[in-house]
Parts: structure tokens; sequence; C-alpha cells
């Protein structure tokens, strides 16, 4: 069984016929676009390419120089203060002294930074601006992982100095509209944002806010330090996209107004909740079903899909409201070498997860990848956690999962890199929860400006597609009944000499008043058992449902048909 699907997958990489037609991305020269991203090539502009910030695109007699990067890009530091009360205080004399003296220039990007003694985590200074009705995000990056800065624990944010979203796929177009407001010499000033699964999709309601991609450079930030706090505002303006210096540090004023600069630790627990009702989509009966009918295809000869990775939406609806805040804080906290994330536009749910896969790290020309797959709990004891992990490891179908992934990934990043290297080839990674095979992939690219292509390369992997993505994405389209939005999708930021993205993987949509959409998706191969794959995803789902008390009657709980 597993040497037939190897034979399949292999057939695949070494037909270059087939293989030509079934990559992400597109041939830009014969006008095909990928569901993903639109041009994979840098395309040549013949007028209908478009920058765009805050929702305006340039008109066409400014659109030769609104491409270039903004006029002014600078990052200036006040003085180390004791507290975040002093902090604001020196931000709004800083801003005074800006409003005195603008800036010259008809474009630009500054961010203002105060350094604060005090340690203070960015989800507290977060939750205590729980009263604003502003766009706001967190980021997290791993333990010990490189983040531009090697202090920089967790960065928050609120307001929009510059967004960028859009109903079209992500493009080069739009890629090249943010990184004009990035720069090498400022590298703190980043967009943070995510990116649909499938642009293409229909957007349920509940997605709608988010655009087919949403990127933010907060108004007014605050960095969490290992030994240390900053504060920051910046303002981003261009006059050629209808957005003046004017508009820009009065609405920064605006919002400085109402930051609040009393921080208080709030417990990272989530309060008890009843529920009212928890909807699976598909139902137990309905998973079977289709996971049954992607196993016939995977063992049709004629078919060319080794792996489909089918995903469940669940919906909660609790007695009162989820903050997300309080639910990311408890995710925080189990999450080691992971990923923790907020994105929420304004007035919209917030997107937030715990994500244990990166998609791509960029340092300079440096690249680095990884390749997750097979899933298994971990054990109650050690003894029983080392054989769980040796299951893993020797397991026929969950080493077929992993190589296809792998391996995929490694063909992406050789098509954009020089020297691959794959260290370690297979290992475990073990998590709180779960434990997953695991190999990092890592290569240099050839120009820095390669890494729209990265991305667009990269997403989807097969780790949440599938493998040929093309077979696979089909039959996600024609089986899923819900909108992933950006679950599964590019999560993470831009920035001037470094960015990194993780999968929007384990993760949630919590909305006031209409509970939380709960995500989790679970590769399928030859071999793969309904109910062993339904069980795979109650384990990735537990890390949401564990602060919820799910204990109402039977009767009222439902699987949605």
């Amino acid at each position: 069984m597993a040497t037939a699907i190897f034979h399949k997958w292999l057939t695949h990489f070494t037909d270059t016929k087939k293989c030509s037609s079934n990559t992400l991305y597109s041939n830009a020269s014969k006008g095909h676009q990928s569901l993903y991203f639109h041009h994979y090539h840098r395309p040549v502009c013949q007028g209908c390419c478009y920058l765009s910030m805050n929702g305006c695109r340039e008109g066409h007699e400014q659109h030769a120089r609104a491409r270039k990067p903004v006029g002014t890009i600078e990052t200036r530091t006040l003085a180390t203060v004791a507290s975040p009360a002093m902090a604001m205080y020196s931000l709004n004399l800083a801003i005074s002294e800006l409003k005195s003296a603008p800036f010259g220039t008809s474009s630009g990007i500054v961010r203002v930074q105060v350094p604060i003694e005090e340690q203070v985590e960015a989800i507290d200074w977060l939750h205590s601006q729980n009263h604003l009705l502003l766009p706001r995000c967190f980021f997290s990056g791993r333990k010990h992982s490189p983040n531009g800065e090697a202090n920089l624990v967790s960065v928050a944010g609120v307001g929009s100095a510059v967004f960028f979203s859009q109903p079209h796929p992500f493009s080069y177009w739009d890629w090249i509209s943010i990184r004009r407001f990035l720069s090498e010499r400022c590298p703190l000033v980043r967009a943070y944002g995510a990116i649909r699964f499938n642009a293409e999709a229909k957007v349920s309601s509940e997605w709608l806010a988010f655009g087919s991609f949403y990127f933010v450079i907060p108004q007014v930030e605050f960095n969490e330090l290992e030994g240390g706090s900053m504060l920051t505002i910046t303002i981003a303006w261009d006059n050629d996209l209808s957005w003046s210096w004017e508009n820009a540090i009065n609405a920064l004023q605006e919002t400085l107004c109402k930051v609040s600069s009393s921080i208080v630790n709030f417990p990272k627990q989530t309060p008890p909740t009843l529920i009212l009702s928890s909807h699976n989509i598909p139902s137990k009966v309905d998973w079977d079903l289709a996971v049954n009918r992607a196993l016939q295809m995977i063992e049709r000869n004629d078919s060319l899909l080794t792996k489909v990775v089918l995903a469940r939406s669940t919906r909660v609806v609790p007695t009162s409201d989820i903050d997300p805040l309080a639910w990311l804080s408890c995710l925080k906290v189990e999450g080691e070498n992971a990923y923790q994330f907020l994105l929420q536009p304004p007035n919209a749910p917030a997107f937030i997860g715990n994500t244990p896969e990166q998609l791509f790290h960029r340092k300079w020309l440096h690249i680095t990848s990884e390749a997750l797959a097979g899933t298994r709990a971990r054990g109650a004891s050690q003894a029983l956690d080392r054989q769980i992990e040796l299951d893993l490891l020797t397991s026929p179908k969950d080493d077929i999962e992993f190589t296809i992934v792998r391996d995929t990934i490694r063909r992406k990043v050789e098509a954009v890199c020089e020297r691959v290297v794959i260290k370690p080839e297979k290992m475990i990674r073990k998590l709180p929860r779960i434990q997953h095979l695991f190999a990092q992939l890592s290569g240099r690219l050839r120009r820095e400006e390669d890494e729209f292509e990265i991305l667009s390369s990269l997403h989807p992997s097969p780790a949440v597609c599938g493998f040929p993505t093309e077979e696979a994405q089909l039959l996600i389209a024609k089986t899923e009944v819900f909108d992933r939005g950006m679950y599964a999708g590019p999560v993470g930021w831009f920035g001037g000499g470094e960015s990194e993205f993780a999968v929007g993987i384990r993760s949630a949509l919590v909305e006031k008043d209409r509970g939380a959409f709960i995500y989790a998706g679970t590769g399928i191969v030859e071999g793969s058992s309904p109910y062993l794959e339904w069980d795979e995803l109650e384990l990735k789902t537990s890390q949401f449902t564990k602060l919820l008390k799910l204990d109402l009657p039977q009767r009222q709980k439902v699987d949605c048909k």
C-alpha cells in the first residue's frame, strides 16, 4: 500500500508535463492565475497594476510615482523612561513637536519609540485597551527564535498607521504596496497580517471584514522585550493615495488620547462558561463519507491525488461573550515552540491561533522553512510518551504523509533559493498536547526581491492542502461546505530586512455575540481511517475546547448536516 502511493507521488514529480500543469503558481505570460496568489513571476505592469493603502488605490497619473518607496522612512528613539505612563507623556510631547515641524515629503513613515525600564507583557497592555473600538493585532514568535531584535518577545498594536486589504487575491503589486513603507534602516516597522487560504472561494459573512488579505502597521504599538518594554507610535502618509501628513498626524493624536497607560495583569484563565450550542461542519456522519470518498479517489489508478487535507469548523455559542485575549493568553501559556497571533480589523471578529508550523522566516537572504506532518497525543508518562513517539517514527502511513510534505517544500524552496539544506531530515517535535514529525529546510534567496515568490510558492503546502496542489484544492472545494477564511493561510509579518510567516492552523475566529468558530484539519492518505482522523481533529481543537464547559445535555450538541 505504502509502495503504491509513493510510486504515484514519485511519478508526479518525474513527469515534467504533469508537474508543470499542477504547480500552484501561474505563468503570467499565458494569463493564468493561482487560486491563492496572483502573479508568481514578477509581472510587467501594463496599466492594470495599482498600489493601495487604507483601501484607496492611486490614480493612473500617479501610478509610476507611487510605485517607488515612500519619501521619508525614519525611526526616532527617545530617552528611556521608568513606566508606560511616562512613555505616553513622552510620545504626546513628540506628537506636538512633529505637528509644529511637518515633513516636506509627499509620502513617508516615521516611528517614534520610547524604551521602558519596566518589563510588561504585551498581552496585558493589549487587554488594557479592550475599551477601544480600533483594529488590533498581536504576534509572538517562538521562544529563542530570531525576530529581528534578539530580545523582542511579543508585539501588540492598536489602530492602523496604514493598512492593506483588497477582495482580490494577494498579488505582487499588493506586496510592493506594503514594501514601500518598509526599510532595513527601520527594522521594527512591520506590517502584520494574514492571507486567505483560498482567495477564490466564496467569502462567508464572518470573514468579510478581512478581505482576501489584511495587513496593518499599527498606530500605537507595545513591544515586550526580554529585559524591558517599549511603547511606540507610527505615522504613515502618501498624498498620492489620499492620505496626507495632516490626516495621519491628527488620526494618531486622536488614537493616542484613547490609549490607556494603566496596565493591569489580567488572569491567564477563562471564566467558567456554559455552552448554548456546539455545531460541527461536517457532522461525524458526513465526515466519514467525505474521508471515504477522498480515499476512493486516492486509490484510483487514473488519479494523481496522493493526499488531501480535509478540515472541520466547530461553532460554539456560549452563555457569555468570549474574550479573544483571554483565550489567547491561555494558549500562550502552553505555546512554547509555537506562534501566537491575533488579528482583528475594525468592527470585526478576532482571528486567533497557536500554531506550531512555520511557513518561512527570512533574514536578509537567508530562508528557513519547516515540514510538519503526522500527529500523536503526548503520553501521560515519560515511558508512554516515548512509546507513542516510536510509533509515530515507525508508522508507514505517517512516513508517507511526512515525506510528501517535506520533499514538496524542498522542491519549492529550491526553485527560488540556492544551497538548500534539510537538517534534521526527520525527527519528533513535541508540543504540550501533541507531537509531530518535523524537518527544517534552509536556503539562500538569489535576491531579496524574491520574497514574494517564496511566499506564493510555499502556500499552500501539502500539510494544509494536499498533493498535488491542484487536485487537492479541487477536492477541498467540492467537499467542504464552510469558508476556511484565513485558517491554514499565511499569518505573520513583513519587515525591511526580515519577515516571518506561520501557517494559520490551530486557530479560531471569535466574534462578539456569535461565539467562536474553531478550525482543525487532518491529512488523508491511503491507509487513513475516518474514525482515527476524527479523533485527531478532536485532539487538535482541544486547546480551545478545554477552555469551555462542554457539559450540556446531549440533545443540545448538534452536528450540522
